[in-house]
C-alpha cells in the first residue's frame, strides 16, 4: 500500500494532518482529482495563486482520441481512448453538479489535407490509425465538402473521426471548481515553492510545468500560439465539425464554438516564453484561411500563448514519486490534458482511496525516468 495513503475512505487516520488530500494545481487535472476525493468523502485543499491560468486557458478542448493517435504511441492512445469514452458521464455528472454548460459537442472531426503531399503524409498516420482498430474512415473532396461546405475546393482529401468530440476547456475549469467547492474542498490561494509546505495525508502534483520545480522530474514547457476569432453578426461559425488539417505542411486546428467562437491553433515551440509573435499570428491564419476561406471576415479577438507540460515520451507521467512517502504525481499532459482529465482523476482517486495502483497506470508511471532525483 502507498505510505500515506488511506486504505478507505472510513479508515483515514486523523493523526496530526488537517487535510486528507493537498492538491497542488488549480487546473482541469488537479480540480478533478479534488472534486473526485470530495465525493468519496476525503478533506481535500487545492493549492494554487492562479486558478485557470496554465495551460487549460489556452487550450482548444479537442477530445481526440483517434485524430491524437501517433506512431508508436500505443499506451498513450489506449489511455485516451479509454478517456474519451468516459466524457460523456463525466461531462453529463459534472454539468449537474455545477449548472455549467461545458460547450461538450459531439460533431466529430474532419482531417482534411489541401495539396496531395498534404493528404500523402496524413495518409499514412490514417492508415496506422485504422490499422490499431480506431473509427476514422478516409474520404474524397466531394464528400468532405458535402459535410462542411465551407471547407475550400481546393482541398484534394481527408477523413472523418466521427468520435472525436470537443468541450470548451475555460468552461471545464468553471464547472470544475464550481462542484469541487460544492462538494466540500477548499481552494487555497497561494503558491507552493516546495512539497513541505502542503499539509496533507497525501500531496497530489498536478502543476503543469510547475511539476518539474517541485518533483526533479522531467516536465518541460512547449510553447503554443493560439487564436481565437468570432463570426460576423453574432452568429455561429459557418461549420460545426472540429478541422484538423494540413496546409501546404503546415498543420492547423480549428475548433467552432456554439458562442460564435472559432480557436486556430497551435504553434508547436521547444520555448519557455509565453510572449505572441507575429511569425505565429501569420502561420496559423495563413493556414486556417486556405482551409476556410471565409474566416477571412471573421473578428480577430485574441492571441494568446501558454506552455504545454511534456515530457521525453509525450506521456503524461501517473503515479507515485519514487522514494517520497504519500506524494502521488498527475502531469506532463502535453497534447492531452482535457481529454484525459476524466481518467487521470479517476485512477488518482482510487489510487489514493486503495493506495493500490491500477494496472493502467504502469506504463505512465514515474519510475520510467530513473528514482535518482533531488526533492524540492
Amino acid at each position: 500500500m502507498l505510505s500515506g495513503a488511506p486504505s478507505s475512505t472510513k479508515s483515514v487516520k486523523r493523526g496530526p494532518f488537517l487535510t486528507d488530500v493537498g492538491v497542488v494545481g488549480a487546473g482541469p487535472v488537479g480540480l478533478a482529482v479534488a472534486w473526485r476525493c470530495a465525493q468519496r468523502g476525503l478533506r481535500v485543499v487545492v493549492h494554487d495563486d492562479r486558478p485557470g491560468s496554465g495551460a487549460s486557458r489556452v487550450a482548444a478542448g479537442m477530445l481526440s482520441p483517434v485524430a491524437e493517435a501517433y506512431f508508436g504511441e500505443h499506451e498513450l492512445t489506449g489511455l485516451l481512448v479509454e478517456s474519451a469514452k468516459r466524457w460523456p458521464g463525466f461531462a453529463a455528472e459534472l454539468a449537474e453538479a455545477s449548472g455549467v454548460d461545458l460547450g461538450h459537442r459531439t460533431d466529430g472531426t474532419l482531417v482534411v489535407g489541401l495539396t496531395a503531399d498534404d493528404v500523402a503524409v496524413a495518409g499514412r498516420l490514417w492508415a496506422y490509425q485504422q490499422g490499431l482498430g480506431l473509427p476514422i474512415t478516409r474520404l474524397r473532396p466531394s464528400a468532405l465538402r458535402d459535410l462542411e461546405p465551407a471547407l475550400t475546393t481546393r482541398v484534394r482529401g481527408g477523413a472523418v473521426a466521427p468520435g472525436d468530440h470537443q468541450v470548451d476547456p475555460r468552461r471545464l475549469v468553471t464547472a470544475l471548481r464550481t462542484a469541487a467547492e460544492r462538494a466540500g474542498v477548499t481552494l487555497r490561494p497561494a503558491h507552493v515553492g516546495a512539497l513541505s509546505e502542503v499539509d496533507a495525508r497525501v500531496t497530489v502534483v498536478a502543476a503543469g510545468c510547475g511539476a518539474a520545480t517541485l518533483t526533479s522530474l522531467p516536465v518541460r514547457p512547449v510553447k503554443g500560439q493560439v487564436l481565437r476569432l468570432r463570426a460576423p453578426g453574432g452568429g455561429p461559425p459557418g461549420f460545426r465539425h472540429v478541422i484538423r488539417g494540413y496546409a501546404d505542411g503546415e498543420p492547423v486546428y480549428l475548433v467552432p464554438r456554439d458562442s460564435g467562437e472559432v480557436v486556430v491553433g497551435a504553434t508547436v515551440e521547444e520555448r519557455a516564453d509565453t510572449e505572441v509573435t507575429a511569425g505565429g499570428v501569420l502561420t496559423l491564419l495563413r493556414a486556417a484561411v486556405e482551409l476556410v476561406p471565409e474566416l477571412t471576415e471573421y473578428e480577430l479577438v485574441e492571441t494568446v500563448a501558454g506552455q504545454r507540460p511534456g515530457t521525453p515520451d509525450n506521456a503524461p507521467i501517473l503515479g507515485a514519486l519514487p522514494g517520497r512517502p504519500g506524494v502521488l504525481v498527475a502531469t506532463g499532459h502535453h497534447r492531452h490534458g482535457i481529454v484525459l482529465t476524466p481518467v487521470t482523476a479517476d485512477l488518482v482517486t482510487d489510487l489514493i482511496i486503495t493506495g493500490e495502483p491500477d494496472p493502467a497506470l504502469a506504463p505512465f508511471s514515474p519510475d520510467r525516468f530513473g528514482k535518482e532525483r533531488t526533492w524540492n
